[in-house]
């Protein structure tokens, strides 16, 4: 049996994943639950950890994974490490409910579409635009939207290591110009130089904001940033 800030956090951590393939932050948790400190916070995830429900992965920020699920909240499980996509990386949004039955290999490429690697993209100093493709990769369906085209990206720099994305990683983006503040967005700046941030807006101004305390938040004018895609996914390989 949960409390009700321990089913909070959880429902809150396995939303986030289902949006943007990362966990939240600690202080994005401790704004959601309103609690005052990020100690609180650490005292849920112990317990929720202790109890089967999530599991940390050791030397890497931000990396929580849910196991399970209760039934109020629909019983499904979230990604497992051990679960791998077409191209054999760990996808958060691949793992399927117990209940299912395994896929054949047949099955498996049905389920698996391929979709453009654009080059790399700067988590950190940004990075000359990017314009061509690399190779192609496969997806899970269930990490792509079902409106609008997709790409992928390989990430360079650690800036947004604490939104759980590191160097080497692949991040999967849906195509938009738009974004809400907070997403995590592919920047295009001065329509010469791509990076991934965070992005809000502010004063009139644009934000593009690190998830690593060593690099400074860029405030631009919006005639210098346009949004070429959201964040929707992760893949990563061990």
């Amino acid at each position: 049996m949960l409390t009700k800030k321990q089913l909070d956090l959880l429902n809150f951590i396995h939303r986030r994943l289902q949006k943007d393939g990362v966990p939240p932050s600690f202080d994005e948790m401790k704004v959601a639950l309103d609690l005052r400190s990020k100690s609180g916070i650490h005292r849920l995830i112990t317990a929720l950890e202790e109890r089967g429900f999530i599991r940390r992965l050791a030397h890497r920020a931000r990396a929580i994974e849910i196991l399970r699920l209760p039934e109020n909240m629909g019983g499904v499980p979230a990604p497992s490490a051990n679960q791998t996509t077409a191209a054999g990386a760990f996808s958060p949004a691949s793992a399927r409910p117990p209940s299912t039955p395994r896929s054949t290999p047949a099955a498996s490429v049905l389920a698996a579409l391929e979709i453009p690697v654009m080059g790399r993209i700067a988590a950190g100093v940004p990075i000359e635009a990017i314009n061509q493709i690399t190779h192609q990769i496969a997806i899970p369906q269930t990490m792509l939207s079902s409106n609008g085209k997709h790409y992928a990206l390989e990430v360079r720099g650690d800036s947004m290591i604490n939104a759980g994305i590191n160097d080497g990683d692949i991040v999967v983006i849906r195509e938009t110009d738009t974004a809400d503040d907070g997403d995590i967005v592919v920047a295009l700046i001065a329509d010469e130089e791509a990076t991934l941030k965070r992005l809000f807006r502010r004063n009139g101004a644009i934000a593009l904001e690190a998830e690593n305390p060593a690099y400074e938040t860029r405030v631009l004018s919006p005639n210098q940033v346009k949004v070429q895609g959201r964040l929707v996914g992760l893949i990563r390989s061990y």
